[in-house]
């Protein structure tokens, strides 16, 4: 019976997997690509993720109190859902936020702009972190929802050195947990929202791309991060706050 039980939950997840997603595919585009963009953003608000990135850039701004003019560029935007949300969370606060997704596939790109057409404050662009041109790129608050985990080990360490030399007051990083309950319930998560083959298995390949705790605090010492916190958050999430000041 144990070996059974095993055959059927045990998940491994002792190391990052190297497979690759669908939609890492920066050319793709098409009905699946919006309809996998958009799911993603709903579930992501039904299980609470845009307020673990939200609570992060809350932390960092009563840091930063003295200034209520802030850019925050949102690294892999995805459909814009998290830069809508913290453009209603400034107004709230009455901040003038700058905000800037930038994502590598035009196609997301065109699709986070429809709808964000009424926030005057968000704009996009369609560019790859990892050209030249992005070496240039500063802000106040970089955010990462859901994005390092698509990179090698070698890749995030070059972006966040990057993120880090290039940012006034600090990066929000907000990513899976990989678990081998978090990546049954998901398979649980696909039969009740209906995802396509496309959210369905780039969600269950991501789960496996995700960390452990102890990884993230190693790509800290690494990068000699004084000033962070790493804390676990439902649904299998860790919020991952770098401050500057």
């Amino acid at each position: 019976m144990a070996n059974l039980y095993k055959m059927i939950f045990f998940v491994p997840t002792k190391y990052r997997t190297t497979s690759t997603e669908i939609m890492d595919d920066f050319t793709l585009e098409g009905e699946e690509l919006r309809d996998a963009l958009d799911k993603i953003a709903i579930i992501n608000q039904v299980l609470g993720g845009n307020t673990i990135t939200l609570d992060g850039v809350n932390q960092l701004i009563k840091k930063h109190y003295f200034n209520k003019n802030l850019t925050i560029i949102d690294i892999g935007c995805g459909n814009g859902d998290m830069l809508r949300t913290l453009a209603k969370f400034g107004q709230k606060l009455k901040l003038e936020l700058n905000l800037i997704g930038i994502d590598a596939n035009a196609f997301t790109i065109n699709h986070a702009k429809e709808l964000s057409s009424d926030f005057k404050n968000i704009s996009y662009r369609c560019e790859d972190i990892f050209d030249s041109s992005f070496d240039e790129v500063k802000c106040d608050i970089f955010l990462c929802t859901l994005t390092l985990h698509h990179f090698k080990d070698n890749e995030i360490l070059k972006l966040l050195h990057q993120l880090y030399k290039n940012a006034n007051v600090g990066i929000v990083i907000n990513d899976l947990q990989r678990s081998g309950l978090a990546y049954r319930l998901f398979q649980l998560l696909c039969f009740v929202f209906r995802l396509n083959t496309m959210s369905r298995e780039d969600g269950l390949t991501s789960i496996l791309r995700g960390f452990k705790k102890e990884e993230l605090h190693h790509f800290s010492k690494q990068l000699n991060f004084k000033k962070r916190t790493i804390r676990w958050k439902w649904a299998f999430r860790y919020q991952w706050i770098i401050s500057k000041i």
